[in-house]
């Protein structure tokens, strides 16, 4: 399947939109309710999380997940990792986001395995760089709005990174075996070739 284009991220942001406003915020929890009994992660477990991120050489392993609620001090330094290297501004994290990578690596079977992060937030000045580079980065990214990271584990190839999450069904996929990394958000659930 072909990256989505700019188009289809507009018509299925106003497709949304619509149902929102139609059907009222109880969709909208619905639709949540609806993702989160998908995710393969157990209410009561501890998640961990260990991220390299490439560009900085900086590392975390945080439990950011216990006791049935997110950590916070773990999610500002998850934050922190996954901040635009390009002008060091940081972006809260979709939760969702990071329970994603959880479960990719828990589909791996690679708890404790660090996530080599090639990009995570993108500030709108970096996105726009970017942009003007390749004609593959989105206008509205999903990196803008910390709903998005790409990566590669160690060990394993991207080929299986794509396919573990792809089966997962929790977001978007997108596989870019030429620069060896996997692009994971959570903008809706579909999967590409770049």
């Amino acid at each position: 399947m072909a990256a989505p284009t700019e188009l289809q991220e507009i018509s299925s942001s106003l497709r949304n939109l619509f149902t929102l406003l139609i059907k009222g915020p109880e969709a909208e929890a619905a639709e949540v309710a609806k993702a989160a009994a998908k995710t393969p992660l157990n209410a009561k477990e501890v998640r961990s999380i260990s991220l390299h991120n490439l560009h900085t050489g900086e590392k975390s392993s945080v439990d950011y997940w216990f006791d049935g609620q997110y950590e916070k001090d773990a999610l500002a330094e998850i934050n922190k990792v996954l901040r635009d290297h390009r002008t060091d501004k940081v972006c809260e994290i979709d939760k969702s986001l990071i329970d994603y990578l959880s479960s990719v690596q828990k589909k791996l079977d690679v708890e404790g395995k660090t996530f080599e992060v090639i990009s995570g937030y993108r500030a709108p000045e970096s996105n726009a760089k970017l942009r003007q580079k390749s004609r593959g980065v989105a206008k509205e990214s999903f990196h803008m709005k910390g709903m998005a990271v790409d990566i590669q584990i160690p060990g394993r190839s991207s080929g299986l990174v794509y396919k573990a999450a792809t089966d997962l069904k929790l977001g978007g996929a997108g596989y870019y075996g030429k620069s060896r990394f996997v692009h994971l958000d959570v903008g809706g659930v579909r999967s590409w070739r770049g």
